[in-house]
């Protein structure tokens, strides 16, 4: 026994004392650690101005009394705060969809498709990823100016498309680069054409990849602060933007901050959340053969 033991390869040896309860028990504590600045700001989202300018948010387990809806009602009297929240989503909702779309085709066509300098293209396209986002605000503002569409939604939908594509063609062309060419040249062989052979063969399989990108750019987008200051107005800014400037004008405003900040942060905790078990299956996709 102890010879097999000896025997047995590392990475076997390793994933079984991850496994273990002493590990479980462990990782469950940083879990319940890392979600206590989300359940303190639910708490404190509950609480009226003048209970938190007492106390801590702790205190409504020993007077549950103190947590009240008001804050919410206010903030949806509030036209700033849930106009913002409208224009995050019709920011993130097509930044997240196009760079999906776009970039599944493109890396399908870098994977399976031949056309002139096809790699040296997707050594271009490699090369993008490298590019810091700073370095394109001020070129990008200055054209967005000249057509028009500076401090519109479409400006900061396209920056965040031209800036999510690279990983998505560099992620999506690696993942359909793994499927197995026999597969492919079979549907060929029973007549299907690029297109078709694209949406009923390939999509289907890349689920959990395309699961995983979907989340990564979701959560970029919606959580983005830095495009969103610079390319949007007053009309056209979202939660993150509405929220610093909340900050700036009523600092002790917190009946609208805290339930507006909850919001913006539970958003993408739910996503990713229920798209759990895809994105581990996308991130993992052909870590194991």
């Amino acid at each position: 026994m102890s010879v097999a033991k000896a025997d047995e390869p590392l990475g076997s040896r390793l994933s079984r004392w991850v496994g273990g309860g002493l590990v479980r028990v462990f990782l469950i504590v940083v879990g319940l650690f890392w979600l206590v600045p989300t359940v303190g700001l639910l708490l404190a989202s509950l609480r009226t101005p003048e209970d938190m300018a007492a106390d801590g948010w702790w205190n409504v387990f020993t007077e549950p009394s103190q947590l009240t809806f008001g804050a919410y009602e206010t903030l949806l009297k509030n036209d700033d705060i849930t106009g913002s929240l409208l224009n995050t989503a019709y920011i993130t909702v097509p930044a997240t969809v196009l760079v999906v779309v776009i970039g599944s085709l493109a890396g399908y066509a870098f994977a399976w498709m031949e056309f002139p300098g096809r790699d040296w293209w997707f050594l271009a396209v490699v090369g993008l990823l490298v590019v810091p986002v700073q370095v394109a605000l001020i070129p990008i503002a200055e054209l967005f100016g000249t057509i028009g569409i500076f401090g519109s939604l479409t400006g900061v939908i396209l920056f965040h498309v031209g800036f999510g594509l690279p990983f998505a063609v560099f992620l999506l062309r690696n993942f359909f680069a793994e499927i197995p060419r026999e597969l492919l040249e079979a549907a060929r062989l029973d007549g299907a054409g690029e297109l078709r052979l694209f949406v009923r063969v390939v999509m289907p399989l890349a689920g959990p990849a395309i699961a995983a990108l979907g989340i990564f750019q979701f959560l970029w987008v919606w959580n983005d602060m830095l495009v969103a200051l610079i390319f949007t107005d007053s009309g056209s800014q979202p939660i993150t933007v509405a929220l610093q400037t909340q900050v700036r004008q009523f600092g002790n405003n917190i009946d609208v901050l805290a339930p507006g900040a909850f919001i913006s942060m539970v958003v993408p905790l739910v996503v990713f959340f229920a798209f759990q078990r895809q994105f581990v299956s996308g991130v993992m996709a052909g870590a194991v053969k």
